[in-house]
């Protein structure tokens, strides 16, 4: 290949759509890495609903508009893949599991991994989810408040952490992760940190390269590693030498039933463990400040919670508990757990009236399209009767993704919510402490709360129902 072929490749691909010039990203280079968030918002607000980057090659470009982001998620699905920065960094620490893996190997692990997330599965393992929770808060609270009428400043973002990690365990290994749980959280942590940097990146990085960040990320997974095989020999021990006895019918135990080499099983595994406590737990810190922030609302979800006879499902939430659900669904368009989301184009296709060709990266922000105001009346606002209609938000609305990669836990995950939710306010108020600032939104694999979300916690002088 000439010299000049290979300059003319390097040039961006101009489809005729605005954006920032080369000049401009450099200039802002410091700023969009230390806040990715508020440059999307802010080139979106600049450029529209479709905003070309200057990047070598095929275009690469930012989708606000719910119809452009349906078409690439949902309507041709199949033009579009995960072959992309944010997923090969992602992958270097999940492996090949279902959040970052392609066809075909997406389909055969999610046809073995979706019965442990049937109906059926998830109710009976509720127990399980809400002896993580209430063991987590029968724990840390009472340390923090005392008993009845008791207050006192609470991290409830390490708090929330501590509950998605042992609620995963419990209901999707069937395994007490508390031994492992400091191990986990903080190899996770770092991961998550270290995987938004490298997914930031427009161009990949060698992994072989002795940086600092690659260094910290092989830690991290060794340390992860480390975990899974425990887990996972724990089980076949427990299982005994018989190869023919099935292992469970829990997430693991239908993994290691399928066929699947260790490898393959430990990337799923941690898969759940990476996505299924970092999500869950943000969006609980989140709501849990949302609450705290209206008391109005936090009194009405409360009473709501108190009046439902006996003990919260993980399932049919909508149905049991309206406004509950609509706290958390209002909670989750603020505060999507998944802030970016993209995929590469296949093969040629056109969107948004921009004919555009095979290897176009697509980059779609939960956190611009659940702020856009012609489908959602004063977008910015705390409002959860707008998740009373049913058909709130059908169109522009995308915390779990959207189409046929449309998060595999997602009914776990929100049935998880409303039982904290439950196990928390049941005994317990949420209020902002006296110098009140919220925590700036940190974009890493979920949007945490930067430095945590100290709030005030008050035990109610009342006897569980």
């Amino acid at each position: 290949m000439s010299i000049s072929t290979r300059l003319q490749e390097m040039q961006p691909t101009d489809i005729g759509v605005p954006g920032p010039t080369s000049l401009d990203m450099a200039r802002g280079f410091r700023s969009i890495r230390a806040d990715p968030l508020s440059f999307l918002s802010s080139v979106s607000e600049q450029y529209g609903d479709l905003v070309s980057f200057p990047v070598p090659g095929a275009p690469a470009l930012l989708l606000n508009d719910p119809a452009a982001v349906r078409h690439v998620l949902q309507t041709s699905a199949r033009s579009w893949g995960k072959d992309t920065v944010q997923y090969a960094a992602l992958a270097r620490v999940t492996g090949q599991g279902l959040l970052a893996s392609a066809e075909p190997s997406w389909i055969d692990h999610r046809r073995l991994a979706a019965p442990a997330f049937h109906h059926q599965r998830l109710e009976a393992v509720g127990d399980q989810v809400r002896a993580a929770a209430r063991s987590a808060v029968g724990v840390r609270l009472p340390a923090a408040v005392g008993a009845g009428g008791g207050t006192g400043v609470v991290d409830v973002a390490a708090l929330t952490h501590t509950i998605g990690l042992d609620a995963v365990g419990r209901a999707l290994f069937s395994a007490d992760l508390s031994g492992q749980a400091q191990t986990l959280l903080d190899a996770t942590s770092d991961a998550a940190e270290l995987v938004v940097r490298l997914g930031r990146a427009i161009l990949p990085r060698a992994h072989w390269t002795p940086t600092r960040l690659n260094v910290r990320l092989r830690s991290a997974r060794r340390r992860l590693d480390a975990a899974s095989a425990e887990i996972i020999a724990q089980r076949r021990a427990r299982n005994g030498r018989a190869s023919t006895a099935p292992h469970g019918d829990d997430l693991l135990g239908l993994l290691l039933d399928s066929g699947l080499t260790d490898a393959e099983v430990r990337d799923e595994l941690v898969t759940m463990i990476v996505a299924g406590h970092e999500t869950v737990a943000a969006s609980l810190a989140w709501t849990f400040m949302l609450l705290a922030e209206h008391p109005e609302v936090q009194d009405r979800t409360r009473a709501e919670l108190a009046a439902h006879p006996g003990p919260v499902s993980l399932v049919a939430t909508r149905e049991a508990l309206p406004w509950t659900r609509a706290v958390i669904d209002e909670a989750l368009r603020l505060f999507p757990p998944a802030w970016a989301l993209s995929r590469r184009s296949v093969r040629d296709d056109v969107v948004a009236g921009h004919d555009v060709p095979a290897g176009t990266l697509a980059i779609i922000s939960p956190w611009l399209v659940h702020r856009r105001p012609d489908p959602w009346t004063a977008p910015l606002a705390f409002r959860p009767e707008r998740f009373l209609d049913p058909g709130a938000g059908r169109t522009a609305y995308l915390p779990f993704g959207q189409g046929p990669r449309l998060c595999i836990g997602r009914e776990f995950a929100l049935g998880e919510m409303v039982m904290v939710l439950d196990e928390v306010l049941r005994e317990h108020r949420l209020d902002v402490p006296g110098d009140w600032s919220r925590p700036d939104p940190q974009a890493r694999v979920a949007v945490h709360p930067r430095g945590g979300m100290p709030l005030l916690v008050t035990r109610l002088d009342r006897a569980r129902a």
